[in-house]
């Protein structure tokens, strides 16, 4: 047998005590208990001293999960993005945390991985926490199962994305993000580029790709040629660099900086030199891009200022109750210009 607790073998570990463990040992009441947890106004200073010594002795643990289902609250909402392995829905994470513990409000995390089917189970769950909100980066453009959800009456913020009218979301500019690499690319004087990304069933990359469109067709340049990856990974846009060289351009946009970074390495293993041979920018701005081998250039969002954005948006649907007009705040993205295109360290 193998013992799991730190006494002698074959004692058993003692549960926690319960609600009417504490009420004997303090000799009064579980309501009485339940007051000084839930309504210690209510309850006399002597009376309430003595719960509170009877709580420290044995060590009871309210079960908060249990009182807020029954309260209908849980004070808790949920965070679904696409992928937490790139950093930039790290960052989101943590300024939304912020914002969120402002608000007495805990978050619980799920990362989809891209997968339709994955994001239903962790919104089915969810629901069954009965979370307050969910606050989201939804997988393509399928929006029933949110629809769904808010007409159950949680709350649903899009993040990263479009609402659509039918939720409040937060997002940055995609398509001008796109231009601003396709028109620093052009005035560095790059003709032939190509824009590794993902399925354009991606909005961001979809965006991404047209804004870059836009600012080449402006200049006559030819169209820009495109790789897809199957996903927006750094292996992915390591394994992509034979596609890219084999189309000879002088110039790649990325749809993220992750892609960007395994392109880099690929790159420079096959003997070219970036920026002279091949310039290059990415999506995101995350940490990693200044600190790369080749400093990256890279079309920077306020992935914090969107976390903390989206949490406020939350906030403020609880707030507003029936009366709430949904909101879609729009943040427009900046270029950070480093050594990988030829621009100056930032």
């Amino acid at each position: 047998m193998v013992n799991g607790g730190s006494g002698p073998p074959g004692e058993r570990r003692s549960r926690p005590a319960g609600i009417k463990a504490v009420a004997a040992r303090a000799g009064v009441s579980v309501g009485t208990v339940s007051n000084v947890l839930n309504r210690p106004t209510q309850v006399s200073e002597s009376t309430r001293a003595r719960v509170l010594a009877a709580i420290d002795e044995l060590g009871f643990v309210r079960h908060s999960s249990a009182s807020q289902l029954r309260a209908g609250r849980s004070h808790t909402v949920g965070l679904v993005v696409l992928d937490i392995g790139n950093p930039f829905f790290t960052d989101l994470a943590r300024g939304l945390e912020a914002e969120a513990a402002e608000h007495a409000l805990s978050v619980l995390l799920f990362s989809s991985d891209g997968s339709a089917e994955r994001q239903r189970r962790q919104l089915r769950f969810l629901e069954e926490q009965r979370v307050e909100g969910v606050l989201i980066t939804p997988v393509g453009d399928e929006g029933s199962d949110l629809v769904r959800l808010q007409d159950r009456g949680t709350r649903v913020v899009m993040v990263d994305a479009v609402g659509a009218g039918r939720h409040c979301s937060v997002r940055v500019d995609d398509n001008l993000g796109g231009s601003l690499a396709g028109s620093h690319l052009i005035h560095a004087g790059r003709r032939r580029i190509t824009y590794v990304t993902a399925s354009y069933a991606v909005r961001q990359c979809r965006d991404r790709g047209t804004g870059l469109t836009a600012a080449i067709a402006s200049s006559g340049a030819r169209a820009p040629r495109q790789v897809e990856v199957p996903t927006l990974t750094g292996s992915a846009g390591y394994e992509a660099t034979a596609r890219v060289l084999a189309q000879r351009p002088d110039a790649v946009f990325c749809a993220n900086d992750i892609v960007a970074l395994g392109l880099l390495r690929g790159l420079l293993e096959a003997g070219a030199r970036v920026p002279d041979d091949i310039a290059l920018v990415g999506y995101d701005d995350i940490e990693f891009a200044a600190t790369a081998a080749v400093p990256l250039s890279s079309v920077r969002q306020p992935a914090g200022q969107l976390g903390r954005t989206a949490a406020a948006l939350l906030v403020g649907e609880f707030a507003d109750g029936g009366s709430h007009v949904h909101e879609d705040v729009v943040f427009s993205p900046e270029l950070v210009t480093r050594a990988s295109s030829g621009g100056v360290m930032a």
